[in-house]
């Protein structure tokens, strides 16, 4: 053999050996990625559901308001207003949950690849 051909078969053994190490490491990494996400999906999608208005309550209360005798249930308690607190809230809980499933979506992608 000459030099050349010794040269390129040393050259593809340390790059097999490096492309297995890159993509074992990378591999990892992106489990570790879609687990996160996933689970961070899950409970931001659970608060989500929880600050969603609930539209059974003044409907309740004008039901026992009209069925009480006496008027006693303020109608204070009867608006279902939003905060501009919380709608900024749920914003930005829909943001982190659409960057959540890009970066779940990047890791698929990624392992696919």
């Amino acid at each position: 053999k000459d030099v050349r051909s010794k040269f390129w078969a040393t050259y593809s053994q340390v790059a097999k050996e490096h492309d297995d190490e890159f993509l074992e490491r990378n591999n990892s990494d992106m489990d570790i990625v879609l687990i996160f996400s996933g689970l961070f999906s899950a409970i931001n999608t659970a608060f989500i559901i929880a600050m969603q208005p609930n539209s059974t309550t003044p409907l309740l209360l004008q039901i026992v308001q009209n069925t009480s005798p006496n008027n006693t249930v303020s109608s204070s308690i009867a608006s279902g207003a939003n905060s501009s607190n919380s709608t900024w809230f749920q914003g930005l809980a829909y943001v982190a949950l659409s960057f959540s499933l890009l970066a779940a979506f990047g890791a698929v992608l990624g392992k696919q690849w």
